[in-house]
């Protein structure tokens, strides 16, 4: 077999298992348009002795927002295989080769929509995003307030106008993508359905709704709000398509208090498990991230498993400035062996350091349930030093 970059030649082959395996059947007419949008290079796949397509793995080059800071993010997505080519290894080569490729390439995170959880955890990827699923009847929909400023629906949605809103809501959270103007227009506007945008006393706007009203249902596929005023102003909006629907469909980031501010707060909730995540390369993400500050100097002492990503492995020393700089060093010999097994260091898979410094898993909580161990000055003091910040994220590849 050989493992390759795909050209545009395989793009039928590249389609025809993408239907098969994702159970969708395109028109010739939907298979033109996407040709126009395929990136041979940022598909891998393996082939057999007839060059025939054997199993296809998709890595795209994004950003994400973690900690306030824009990092580079390799999306892995559209992973499939034949059926007769299955448990061969096929992917977990491929992702092994995503993995080598994320770290030249400089992403030092990873992020996927599993199929089974379980079959990613088993190289390095760790459940970081979940989410609220909200049905809400209508009868039990935020009461209607009176708000400065207005809500204005889009005839064509504006880009420029929802991005601003977008990245300034989007910063808050970890994992949610940075999106690139190229993403808004394949991947945004081309949704059906309406946009509308809240704008203040002073023009500027300061949140929006991207939804669909159909069948008795309004399903809303983006909200967001910069303050208090702007979700009371869209929760009115929406309220004010009552006589069209029965029921709001939405999803919400993993920590959002809307039962709390209900009159009668028994709607629908339910938590989805829905994004994994990954550090590529810890040395490189520990200089990345965004540490809390503290005393200049602090450091503990880190022993790292990592079976797909040899360059994680090992025992290192965390330490971190006044100004909250991170630096992970590897130890060498047997300052390296003393830190393996002397009892003073936090021992981890690179699954558990994801989990702390992505997914908002305290690092106590996590000794406290046999993910990590290690002293526990050293797990508080880690804890001090990681910020807390909600994962969260809108879109889906």
């Amino acid at each position: 077999m050989e493992l390759r970059q795909l050209t545009m030649a395989d793009y039928d082959e590249r389609m025809a298992l993408f239907q098969f395996a994702f159970q969708q059947r395109l028109t010739a007419e939907q298979l033109e348009q996407r040709k126009k949008n395929f990136r041979p290079e940022q598909q891998w796949g393996f082939f057999d002795e007839q060059d025939k397509l054997l199993s296809v793995l998709g890595l795209m080059p994004l950003e994400a927002w973690v900690q306030g800071k824009k990092l580079a993010l390799g999306g892995i997505g559209s992973v499939a295989t034949w059926p007769e080519a299955r448990r061969q290894g096929c992917v977990g080569r491929l992702l092994s080769h995503a993995l080598e490729t994320m770290r030249k390439n400089g992403q030092s995170v990873s992020m996927l929509h599993p199929f089974f959880f379980p079959f990613y955890k088993k190289y390095g990827y760790e459940q970081t995003i979940d989410r609220k699923k909200y049905t809400i009847a209508t009868r039990l929909l935020p009461t209607r307030k009176e708000t400065p400023g207005e809500v204005r629906r889009m005839t064509v949605p504006d880009v420029s106008v929802l991005d601003m809103v977008y990245t300034a809501y989007a910063s808050r959270y970890n994992g949610t993508l940075a999106r690139s103007a190229e993403w808004w227009e394949d991947r945004v506007r081309r949704q059906e359905g309406t946009a509308a945008v809240y704008y203040n006393e002073d023009g500027s706007p300061e949140g929006y709704l991207l939804y669909d009203c159909l069948n008795g249902k309004m399903t809303v596929h983006e909200l967001t709000a910069l303050n208090e005023t702007a979700r009371a102003a869209i929760w009115t909006f929406i309220a004010n398509h009552d006589s069209m629907f029965s029921e709001t469909i939405l999803n919400a980031p993993i920590d959002d208090d809307l039962p709390y501010l209900l009159d009668d707060p028994r709607i629908g909730q339910e938590v989805v498990p829905y994004f994994m995540s990954r550090i590529v390369d810890a040395q490189a993400f520990a200089e990345q991230y965004v540490w809390n500050g503290g005393k200049d100097g602090e450091s503990v002492l880190l022993c790292m498993e990592d079976r797909h990503a040899p360059w994680n492995e090992g025992a290192f020393r965390l330490s971190w400035s006044s100004e909250g700089e991170g630096k992970l060093e590897r130890l060498e010999g047997s300052t390296s062996q003393e830190a393996g097994g002397n009892g003073e260091a936090i021992r981890c898979d690179i699954r558990a350091l994801t989990a702390m410094l992505l997914g908002g898993r305290k690092p106590t909580w996590l000794a406290s349930v046999g993910r990590v161990s290690g002293p526990s000055d050293s797990l508080r003091l880690l804890e001090r030093r990681i910020p807390e910040r909600t994962p969260f994220f809108m879109d889906f590849f």
